[in-house]
């Protein structure tokens, strides 16, 4: 990790804890606050408990110009950046991410979409629905592993990260205040409530938090309709294509439209911010990324609409090809950072059992 990165988010934390004006901000100010002195793993501790929300910027005595020049988000997203970077297995992929994000993931998502289309001539694959174009044992073969390598690449990574933080054992009390807090983006809401200043140095706003709120829940009922159509092909012989009211259908298409308008919501706040408030060498990564999440979902939907049409096949192909790349670069993007987040939160709901 850069030592002028950490020597220069030290200074600042530590003019922050001798000003305490933003104490009940959100959750880094509690944590910062409880240390008189902050060692390397204290200050990644900080940088992925921030959410990035700016209000402790906004209300700040001592940015720019002052001498004392403080830029806390901005500092904290290079560290949290950078710490993910570190931690990242493997780690090459993570950091060209970063840099060249918009082109790596329309190369994969063309990519894999083209690899679909060939395939689809290699021979017939004799069955209904999307499986006349690709069948459902060649969906698992590519599927299966490509499902199961980010949770084994976060897995390092998160367990990398709690060694290097010094996290302890987990009480369930932990899991449960850190679930809570994630679930109601409780961060984003900041200590008064009010919202975060992301897009809007002069208005709180609660349309950061709600459009994460989309992304995380839509996510979630996308990968319900998945489990539950798993289960109904496996355990009780019941083959798509679904009807709509089929539990597969109506979890699919609820999530696909909550998901795919809060990652183009999100877009839209993210280019009407202030760069420098985040990760400057990140951010095109990051928008590639909400992008791509967003052009899942949208395609999913779009397969659905026109599933009975001669541009079926297509559609399949982008989007077995978007949702592909998206699980391969998935350790590699700002996805990751939900999982070290929520480590996070569970490390500060830990020390504040420690400390108590």
């Amino acid at each position: 990790m850069q030592a002028e990165l950490l020597k220069e988010a030290r200074r600042q934390a530590e003019i922050c804890n001798a000003c305490r004006y933003c104490e009940g901000y959100c959750s880094v100010f509690p944590a910062l606050h409880r240390l008189r002195a902050f060692s390397d793993a204290d200050l990644m501790q900080f940088a992925n408990l921030c959410h990035n929300c700016r209000g402790c910027f906004y209300a700040c005595q001592y940015t720019a110009p002052h001498e004392f020049d403080l830029n806390l988000p901005g500092i904290l997203a290079d560290l949290r950046q950078d710490s993910w970077e570190e931690f990242a297995w493997p780690q090459a992929p993570a950091k060209a991410f970063q840099r060249n994000g918009v082109l790596i993931a329309l190369v994969t998502v063309l990519g894999f979409a083209l690899l679909f289309v060939a395939a689809r001539f290699l021979g017939p694959a004799g069955g209904e629905g999307f499986y006349a174009v690709l069948s459902h044992t060649a969906m698992v073969a590519i599927f299966a592993p490509a499902f199961l390598f980010p949770l084994l690449s976060l897995g390092v990574s998160i367990r990398r990260y709690w060694g290097e933080t010094g996290g302890g054992s987990v009480a369930f009390s932990d899991l449960k205040g850190a679930l809570v807090s994630a679930a109601k983006m409780k961060n984003l809401a900041a200590g008064h409530g009010e919202g975060c200043n992301f897009e809007d140095e002069d208005r709180f706003s609660h349309a950061r938090r709600h459009a994460h709120h989309l992304v995380m829940y839509g996510f979630l009922l996308c990968f319900a309709a998945t489990t539950s159509g798993t289960v109904m092909h496996y355990a009780f012989g019941l083959h798509a294509p679904y009807p709509l009211w089929s539990l597969p259908k109506l979890l699919g298409v609820t999530g696909g439209l909550m998901l795919t308008a809060g990652a183009f919501w999100m877009v839209r706040l993210k280019l009407r911010s202030a760069r420098e408030l985040g990760s400057a060498t990140a951010w095109g990564g990051e928008m590639a990324f909400v992008v791509l999440l967003g052009f899942v979902a949208g395609s999913g939907l779009a397969l659905y609409l026109f599933g009975q049409t001669v541009a079926m096949p297509t559609l399949l192909a982008l989007h077995l090809g978007a949702v592909l790349a998206f699980f391969l670069l998935t350790p590699f993007t700002k996805m990751a950072h939900g999982f070290y987040r929520m480590a996070a939160l569970v490390r500060e709901e830990n020390s504040k059992r420690s400390s108590s």
